[in-house]
């Protein structure tokens, strides 16, 4: 009778105990995509960098390098920056790993409204990105913060700085710059935002361009496949 009431004791102690969390399935790259929203970014501009962004994960191209990856799958955040105290994430991390995933994912993007029009702190942006790390769901073989602009930090901490920080911990800061208002901007993105193993710089005359040149960033950070500083085709 002992044996049978502490077997018993034994299941209900099983039953009631928390059961420990599955272990997450692992991604080729977690990848933060900072938008510029500041007020050089008109409404229009800021549409295309939308559509630019839904459009590039809509391509066939892109679920095709995600399926080439060795897990298949990639988790992707879109944040965007404008002012210090203002990073807003629009798209939380997302899990994508075929062309419907993606396809699910441009969906939000188009689904989002711009969050503000301020100053322009690259430096915060950064640390916003750093912390979206900090919360993934699942591990990823390689963190990569996207940055596009048009203009030079003018608020916020030293880019350059975080940069480095950044670096030290792992992680890739890729550039995609606009000339339209300022065009030396991609030598300052050289200089103070790009950094960390294979980064690379693109820059291109106007947003009229993003799209291009978002999708043919992409599967550069998708596959880790190099690019030196260049001008995208439009």
């Amino acid at each position: 009778m002992r044996r049978v009431l502490v077997g018993i004791l034994f299941v209900i102690a099983l039953a009631a105990s928390p059961s420990l969390p599955a272990r997450a399935d692992p991604a080729d790259v977690a990848l933060v995509m900072a938008i510029d929203v500041s007020l050089s970014v008109n409404e229009g501009e800021y549409q295309l960098q939308r559509e630019g962004i839904a459009r590039a994960f809509e391509s066939p191209a892109l679920a095709a390098a995600v399926a080439g990856g060795e897990h298949h799958a990639i988790e992707v955040l879109v944040l965007e920056w404008s002012d210090p105290e203002i990073q807003i994430t629009t798209v939380d991390w997302t899990r994508v790993s075929d062309a419907a995933s993606a396809q699910a994912f441009a969906a939000q993007v188009r689904a989002t409204k711009r969050s503000s029009q301020g100053l322009t702190a690259i430096g915060s942006a950064l640390l916003a990105a750093r912390a979206a790390f900090r919360r993934l769901p699942e591990p990823a073989a390689r963190h990569v913060i996207d940055v596009s602009g048009d203009g030079m930090a003018n608020v916020g901490p030293q880019p350059s700085q975080i940069r480095d920080a950044l670096v030290a911990e792992g992680v890739t800061i890729n550039g995609l710059t606009m000339l339209n208002d300022e065009p030396w901007v991609d030598q300052y993105y050289d200089m103070n935002v790009v950094g960390g193993p294979g980064a690379f710089l693109m820059q291109i005359a106007d947003y009229q361009s993003f799209a291009a040149a978002m999708q043919q960033k992409l599967l550069s950070e998708i596959v880790a496949l190099p690019l030196r500083r260049r001008a995208a085709p439009t």
